[in-house]
């Protein structure tokens, strides 16, 4: 099964960025993984929020394929510790489908046709965090997962 992160716009902060792309090479020595991120809304700092949840949607939707496994980013969603979440990760390994799918929404969320298409909503906290950050600590963790599932010794618990 291939991981994806489906994220809209993309990461601004060179320091995100550095993190990111260290945590994605390591994953990529352990599964398929690739970042997929969709082009800013054009014209969205003159937007109203709900217009541009929806194109952001409209864009998430369409990136979508047949048989992916969905999963929002979304402070609303179920909530793991890393080693449930490790395990939760394994058991989607033996699933069937193409690709498991996280999705990084805009700073506004996601529009409700997405909630309602989306196989699960995950939590990384109660807390809220800037999108662009969300999309390092998810990264993060899904390498930390993944190193529970190798048995590396990577997490401490």
């Amino acid at each position: 099964m291939r991981i994806v992160m489906l994220q809209t716009g993309k990461t601004s902060e060179g320091y995100i960025n550095e993190g990111i792309d260290l945590y994605s090479a390591r994953i990529n020595r352990s599964t398929a993984f690739e970042i997929i991120t969709l082009p800013d809304v054009k014209n969205a700092r003159n937007m109203p929020e709900q217009e541009l949840k929806e194109k952001e949607g409209k864009k998430i939707l369409e990136s979508l394929k047949e048989g992916d496994y969905t999963v929002l980013l979304d402070e609303k969603g179920k909530e793991f510790r890393t080693v449930e979440f490790a395990s939760w990760l394994a058991n989607r390994f033996i699933q069937p489908g193409k690709r498991l799918v996280f999705i990084v929404g805009g700073a506004w969320g996601f529009p409700d046709e997405l909630y309602q298409k989306a196989d699960m909503k995950l939590s990384l906290s109660k807390m809220t965090f800037p999108h662009q950050l969300v999309r390092l600590i998810f990264i993060e963790q899904l390498y930390r997962a993944l190193s529970i599932i190798k048995g590396s010794p990577y997490h401490h618990e």
